[in-house]
């Protein structure tokens, strides 16, 4: 087998293989510094969001799906969870102390701030036909709750084969 006829391109006259690599570094040099330029950054650009994204658990039951959300340092009015067409969304927001407490913060100098802020959103597509009306959720100690019963399974059903007229 040629296997000049597996390379997509042939190098011109005076470069040999290994200067073909060149590119190849090239590549991963301009990946390495954008990842660099973007560490920390979501598509929303502000710092830090990435960790304010809740870590879920989704367990399931013959009878129930069950979500566990952490959420340190929200409160139950900081959570909105809604569900429309099979999908859950839970949307929070976590807002800085001054925020909160109405207090100014302009004459504080930060001198390191790792703590995230903002809104998220997470949404899970649920089996077809969960009622909205049976779906509960509770809060504790920064962990949300969801328990949501499972649709009743509809039973087989023979369908008799009739003769044409």
């Amino acid at each position: 087998m040629n296997l000049k006829s597996l390379v997509p391109f042939r190098p011109r006259s005076g470069l040999v293989p290994s200067d073909i690599n060149v590119f190849g570094t090239l590549h991963r040099e301009i990946d390495r510094l954008f990842d660099g330029l973007t560490n920390g950054f979501s598509l929303s650009g502000i710092q830090g969001t990435s960790n304010l994204m809740p870590s879920i658990d989704v367990t399931e039951t013959d009878k129930e799906i069950a979500i566990a959300a952490e959420m340190p340092g929200l409160e139950r009015k900081d959570v909105d969870i809604s569900l429309e067409e099979d999908v859950l969304t839970i949307r929070g927001e976590k807002k800085m102390e001054a925020e909160k407490d109405g207090k100014d913060t302009k004459d504080k100098n930060v001198h390191l701030s790792e703590r995230s802020y903002g809104v998220f959103y997470r949404v899970l597509q649920l089996p077809p036909g969960v009622d909205p009306s049976s779906v509960q959720a509770t809060m504790s100690k920064g962990v949300l709750k969801i328990t949501i019963p499972k649709p009743a399974r509809s039973a087989a059903k023979k369908i008799e084969v009739k003769e044409a007229a």
